[in-house]
């Protein structure tokens, strides 16, 4: 059931939407879904991967065409037939993965698509003023001159905001904003967004990360396969309530594990150091141990090391010093690939499903067996056999809940929680001794989040072991043992999870230890 959350007032909604339909095929994304935006709110939009949310908000955006609906802004009604009309009518859209020339400017990218006429300096002269008093209204300050390849996310979403702004957006829709992000940077995000808010910009926020719901929106709505199925004031829910909602079951928000039993050592790691391409140490001398039957979480904002270390361990990155599993020497020099590393007894979850976990055009079968498809339950002598490898995935899609479960679907079909459950069941499923896994569930709603989470655990009570490496200091504190803090390529000390909290954790990560914490 869904309520009105919005108060009376004599203005109209700065969007709504009615009885809004689309279907892919066989699969109905949307399904007759009414929304209402009252303007200047932050307003939230929830749901599991694959619960319809971002094709709701492309139709808004005109990269999509509703099946039936209507549109109506700022109550009248609007025809949004592609993104220039959504630009034309007030809406701009920062999507998950930024849409940036990435060896173009700030100022040249903010221009991009919006010159004032066929001479650009004109155009960049005025892009720049404008800039300038953006940067000062809403906390949005970015050098204008930086190429986007040399700034971070963080700075490469202020420049997507930004966009939005020189072309006059009124109402700015938000993808999965933070699942790039560092806490500090979402943190620095939550307040731009109050500041636009405070300027009376609507502001529409997809997310899946309850904390970020109830920290900034003031109205949020629930979708659920396809469906509405509430909406209600930030104020009068909670979490609990809304993880209910989202999933249409009790959904356990904490980790429910028993303490851990280590055995002997797997994983020895001794002074192990990384020098990239550019002639700057990455890793200095790192050492740590992961036991059998523990699971050994790895904190620190990205960028100290954490994944070069994950790339050296999966055979991706050469390194020196000393690496054992199970007492056997790994080779460091780069002889040894990532299929080596599989081939002893190392499953790896990388940082980056999309570029290192799989193949975008390749099917989910297929991909299902990426990296293992020449072991014997998978070949028919010389050859591949399909046949197996297709009951595999579907037993494997069946158990994991991907979704839609379609073994021949492209994995660039999949929603990212999907695509991260495809790349997780393989890796859990080939019965590593060792289990590498990067952020986890980055971009992963709160029932696949408890449903990895619980897969991991069990693979820990098997008796593996597990290295966890997550920038979501929650995550690490509920799911591992042991937690080695890093910061500017070094292990800054070492914690037993139900021993430590965040704050004495993020001394850590900002490189503050003994009595100076």
């Amino acid at each position: 059931m869904a309520l009105d959350a919005a108060s009376p007032s004599a203005a109209p909604p700065a969007i709504e939407l009615r009885g809004i339909s689309k279907a892919f095929g066989p699969v109905q994304a949307n399904r007759n879904i009414s929304i209402r935006v009252m303007p200047g709110t932050i307003h939230g939009i929830i749901g599991e991967n694959g619960a319809g949310k971002s094709t709701l908000m492309s139709i808004l955006y005109g990269f999509y065409h509703a099946d039936s609906g209507e549109i109506l802004i700022d109550g009248r009604p609007t025809r949004i037939p592609d993104s220039q009309a959504a630009i034309r009518a007030g809406i701009g859209m920062v999507f998950q993965h930024f849409k940036l020339v990435e060896n173009f400017t700030v100022l040249e990218n903010i221009v991009l698509g919006a010159e004032d006429s066929g001479l650009l300096r004109p155009s960049l002269a005025r892009a720049r003023r404008e800039l300038r008093q953006l940067a000062k209204e809403y906390e949005l300050d970015v050098d204008p001159d930086a190429t986007i390849e040399e700034i971070g996310v963080g700075m490469q979403q202020r420049v997507e905001i930004l966009k939005a702004l020189y072309r006059k957006a009124d109402i700015l829709i938000l993808d999965e904003p933070t699942g790039v992000l560092t806490p500090a940077e979402a943190d620095h995000l939550f307040r731009i967004l109050g500041n636009l808010k405070a300027q009376g910009k609507t502001i529409v926020l997809i997310t899946h990360k309850l904390r970020e719901i109830m920290a900034i929106t003031d109205n949020v709505s629930v979708m659920r396969r396809g469906e509405m199925v509430a909406t209600v004031r930030t104020a009068d829910t909670n979490p609990q309530q809304l993880a209910e909602l989202m999933v249409g079951r009790k959904v356990l928000l904490r980790v429910d594990k028993a303490p851990a039993t280590p055995g002997a050592p797997v994983l020895e790691v001794e002074n192990l150091r990384v020098v990239d391409a550019k002639k700057v140490e990455r890793l200095k001398g790192v050492s740590f141990t992961v036991r059998a039957g523990e699971i050994l979480g790895i904190a620190g904002v990205a960028g100290n090391g954490q994944s070069e270390l994950l790339e050296v361990l999966g055979g991706m990155m050469r390194a020196t010093g000393s690496v054992r599993l199970k007492g056997r020497p790994l080779d460091l020099s780069g002889r040894e690939d990532a299929r080596d590393r599989r081939e002893v007894g190392i499953g790896h979850v990388p940082e980056d499903r999309q570029s290192e976990g799989l193949v975008l055009d390749y099917t989910a079968w297929e991909n299902m067996a990426l990296g293992y498809h020449h072991r014997d339950a998978f070949a028919n002598g010389p050859f591949i056999d399909r046949p197996a490898i297709m009951k595999n995935t579907i037993d494997k899609m069946q158990r994991f809940d991907v979704r839609p479960p379609d073994p021949m679907l492209l994995a660039k079909s999949f929603s990212g929680g999907n695509q991260q459950k495809i790349v997780v069941a393989r890796e859990i499923e080939s019965g590593p001794d060792l289990l590498l896994v990067g952020q986890p569930t980055r971009g992963v709603d709160i029932g696949a989040i408890e449903f990895i989470h619980k897969q991991i655990v069990a693979l820990r009570d098997q008796g593996k072991a597990i290295l966890l490496v997550s920038v979501e200091l929650d995550e690490i504190l509920s799911l591992s043992d042991r937690i080695a803090v890093m910061f500017d390529g070094r292990i800054m000390g070492e914690r037993i999870a139900s021993e430590t909290n965040a704050g004495e954790l993020g001394l850590l990560m900002a490189g503050v230890t003994g009595e100076a914490a």
